[in-house]
């Protein structure tokens, strides 16, 4: 995500995390520990696979680095420049993500027939053009935040609204071989958008059975792996999430342990305490939806090896292929 904006504030200091990592292993079970131990064994290759990354020539500006959570040399950490990484500690803990049991994973196609699932690319690729229509501010429930924002890119210029398309359309077909009717939020074919609020209302008139926000992150180097952020319960002006609480958390716990299994990424190092799971009161997309819907930062553009992975083609369609079963299999339940 992005440095400033609607749903992403800038960042504070962040509260050290500690704990040993036998924690945060323990915390997976079994399906999800084989993706752990992958990417134990190669992450100081910048591995995570046998993908290779391609990327692009422009430049952005250099992420600040900082000591890695978990450590006793965490207590005074660097600010993190991610969008959604805002100095807030997850507001409840979770035990990690849920291997699927093999009733949970995907059946033949045709599975998810009369199911519609919105999939909300984060940023639009031509917000940055657009500064005051993004910039202005919307009602998000419980207060007013700017519009949108640009999105977060990698060091060499990757932009993160280029990911989360790819990424989005390539999850939609894996979601109509399912059977599954999928709605987009936009799919770069608007010149800016849509606000945060809009994001909301078009899972909701949809009547989504699930909703999926898909964005990368833009932290500090060093800060790893993926994390998924699920709706807090919030009843405050015009937000209420108390009806999608639990189901969006059973959403976001099925599409975090698909994704370790099926990309070998590991759970965040310095977001969900080792779990891949974040709680969050303040994101207008998840305040204003009535439906099951949860985020997904796919790993940390500015980190080198995050930034490997998120270049590849053939790693985005892992992701892609995660999410899709996480999807399929709370659909089925």
């Amino acid at each position: 995500m992005s440095y400033v904006g609607p749903d992403f504030d800038p960042p504070g200091p962040r509260r050290s995390r500690r704990g040993p990592m036998t924690v945060a292993v323990a915390a997976l079970v079994p399906g999800a520990l084989v993706g752990w131990l992958v990417w134990q064994a190669v992450g100081d290759s910048g591995g995570g696979g046998s993908t290779s990354a391609t990327s692009t020539t422009s430049s952005g500006a250099p992420g600040a680095s900082s000591a890695a959570p978990g450590s006793a040399s965490a207590a005074a950490r660097t600010p993190s420049a991610s969008g959604t990484d805002d100095g807030k500690p997850p507001s409840s803990t979770f035990s990690g993500p849920a291997a699927p049991a093999a009733s949970d994973l995907p059946a033949a196609a045709g599975s998810l027939k009369g199911k519609v699932v919105v999939i909300d690319p984060g940023h639009n690729p031509g917000n940055f053009q657009h500064s005051a229509d993004i910039n202005r501010k919307v009602n998000i429930g419980t207060n007013w935040k700017e519009c949108d924002t640009t999105g977060t890119s990698t060091n060499a210029g990757y932009t993160e609204a280029r990911f989360t398309l790819d990424v989005a359309r390539r999850l939609r077909t894996l979601l109509q071989q399912e059977g599954a009717t999928v709605k987009f939020t936009q799919d770069g074919d608007r010149s800016w958008g849509p606000c945060v609020d809009e994001r909301a209302r078009i899972g909701n008139d949809a009547h989504a059975d699930a909703v999926v926000s898909i964005h990368a992150d833009g932290s500090a180097a060093g800060n790893r792996g993926f994390h998924v952020i699920l709706p807090a319960s919030v009843h405050s002006g015009g937000a209420d999430t108390r009806a999608i609480v639990a189901p969006s958390r059973d959403l976001g716990e099925r599409i975090a342990g698909n994704f370790v299994r099926d990309t070998g990424s590991a759970p965040s190092n310095y977001i969900g305490g080792g779990t891949g799971l974040d709680v969050r009161s303040d994101l207008g997309g998840l305040n204003l939806s009535t439906v099951p819907k949860v985020f997904i930062e796919c790993g940390n553009m500015r980190d080198s090896k995050d930034a490997a992975l998120l270049t590849s083609g053939a790693w985005r369609q892992k992701a892609a292929r995660g999410i899709s079963e996480g999807i399929v299999s709370f659909l089925r339940g």
